[in-house]
């Protein structure tokens, strides 16, 4: 790894601010999202002639969790938007160029392989979930293109399972699993004192399995009792065998790691089983579709970690509240918008102080990044590639996400 360049940290992440004022130069547009395993590209200019900078965004704009790469992207086209209008990256314009992965590993694959081969990207906005991702980590170690996950949180992406080296290439601007499941396990702990847990998790999904892992063993390590343990399977749509035999064990608390397609539904069959204890579960809940799924008022008294809130008072995330709405039609943003604005925002902090746009020299920038402030918290990179920095904990009250509390690593 070479010497770590000083960082010149950002100021304010309005769109009128001076965020990159003498630092980035340039002016551009947001572009439009893609689909259908096709492309499209925020910014103008061409690349041939030097003007612009080329990042690729490997997206689930479709499939069955559509809602998190089209929330990564919308979150993206506002960051390149401000960087552009702001200046660009020493005179350059940032040209996202979206591709759709369809929400499946082998199209994430070929979306990697197209945006390096074809379209010539310096760097990529990896896939939102882990299993995506970590379709794509060995095609970015092997054509030294540096990858940014948003919201891939198993540990695999960016370590070895194997033999515990680091995937050099491969970065992410979320927390990793153990660290939500750590959280949970405190939360469920110290905040609701429950004693007797059932844990209900995605027996297919590597990111259920890493959050089930760290919650059961920091509960346990609380003093908590594991009461019962089930699982289901990516799909699924009728989880009342398992929730009855989870009732059966009084549980008084139950972790339901997974993503919001089944949680929905898996939400609402409990309440309708009178299964009335607080539910938890984590970023993977994190999508409007939940609500339409499980139903307002089958969502009191559940809880999930998460890396920001848009009821944050923080003046820095209301600041990104107020553009991201005055872009969005007044829509409030999720976690996967914030996290794919601060994707954009590290990798162009990484390209600036890095001088080049060369792939070693970005991928290095990426890993010597010290306290970068950004919406989802001000953030190290550790030796792992992976940031240090707050969760925050949101209730659901009526269907809307309620901004809890915040929880330092």
């Amino acid at each position: 790894m070479k010497e770590s360049k000083k960082l010149k940290k950002f100021g304010s992440l309005l769109v009128a601010s001076s965020l990159l004022a003498g630092v980035l130069a340039g002016c551009g547009n947001g572009g439009d999202s893609g689909s259908g395993g096709g492309s499209s590209s925020s910014g103008g200019g061409s690349s041939s002639d030097g003007d612009t900078i080329k990042i690729g965004a490997n997206l689930e704009l479709s499939g069955n969790v559509a809602s998190y790469g089209s929330s990564i992207g919308l979150g993206a086209e506002l960051a390149v938007k401000e960087i552009n209008d702001n200046g660009g990256i020493d005179g350059k314009k940032i040209e996202l160029i979206k591709v759709d992965n369809k929400s499946e590993n082998a199209e994430a694959t070929a979306a990697a392989m197209k945006l390096i081969t074809q379209d010539n990207v310096v760097a990529m906005l990896a896939p939102a979930t882990s299993g995506n991702t970590v379709a794509t980590v060995q095609i970015a170690n092997d054509n030294k293109i540096p990858i940014v996950t948003g919201s891939g949180t198993a540990p695999n992406i960016t370590v070895n399972e194997d033999d515990g080296t680091v995937n050099e290439y491969a970065f992410r601007t979320c927390f990793i699993d153990p660290f939500q499941g750590i959280v949970a396990a405190n939360f469920a702990s110290n905040e609701l004192d429950v004693k007797n847990v059932a844990i209900f998790a995605d027996n297919a999904s590597d990111y259920a399995k890493g959050l089930a892992k760290s919650f059961k063993e920091t509960i346990t390590a609380n003093g908590g009792n594991i009461v019962a343990e089930e699982a289901y399977v990516a799909k699924d749509a009728d989880f009342r065998t398992q929730l009855t035999s989870i009732k059966s064990k009084n549980p008084d608390f139950i972790f339901i790691p997974g993503y919001y397609e089944e949680v929905g539904l898996i939400v609402k069959q409990a309440r309708e089983l009178g299964i009335d204890v607080p539910l938890m579960g984590a970023d993977g809940w994190d999508s409007p579709t939940l609500v339409e799924l499980a139903g307002a008022e089958a969502l009191n008294n559940t809880y999930i970690t998460n890396h920001y809130s848009a009821e944050d008072p923080e003046q820095k995330i209301q600041d990104f509240v107020k553009a991201f709405k005055e872009a969005n039609g007044d829509k409030a943003p999720d976690a996967f918008n914030a996290l794919g604005y601060d994707s954009i925002y590290y990798i162009a902090d990484a390209i600036k102080r890095a001088g080049s746009t060369d792939g070693e020299a970005i991928k290095d920038a990426l890993a010597d990044t010290k306290d970068l402030s950004l919406v989802t918290g001000t953030f190290s990179v550790d030796e792992d590639h992976n940031p240090i920095k707050t969760a925050t904990v949101l209730e659901f009250k009526d269907g809307k996400q309620v901004f809890n509390s915040k929880v330092n690593p």
